[in-house]
């Protein structure tokens, strides 16, 4: 598994896919996971890669104009609870890292 992990939040699955697309398009990363927040349709969208291509992938979300983006982070080096939730998360989706 890579060292850094991408994570933005946007409102509604079709604009998740959208800045998934933009990221992976943007750098060499690797789609994660995502997690839906019901209720308030929010999308959280989970990249890894080095961190040069993750903090790339999440600077060409961010200049997305199609949908506002809610929060994004990039986390160089996660600690081992981080990476179980993530672990968790794309089992939970079917996802094979």
């Amino acid at each position: 598994m890579n060292h850094s992990v991408g994570i933005v939040e946007v409102t509604g699955s079709a604009n998740a896919i959208y800045v998934l697309d933009t990221m992976l398009k943007a750098a060499a990363v690797r789609f994660v996971s995502w997690e839906t927040i019901f209720g308030i349709g929010r999308v959280t969208v989970f990249v890894q890669g080095d961190v040069a291509a993750v903090n790339a992938a999440v600077e060409a979300a961010k200049q997305n104009h199609m949908c506002s983006i809610f929060a994004s982070y990039v986390i160089a080096n996660p600690y081992k609870e981080t990476r179980r939730f993530l672990d968790r998360s794309a089992k939970k989706n079917h996802i094979k890292l």
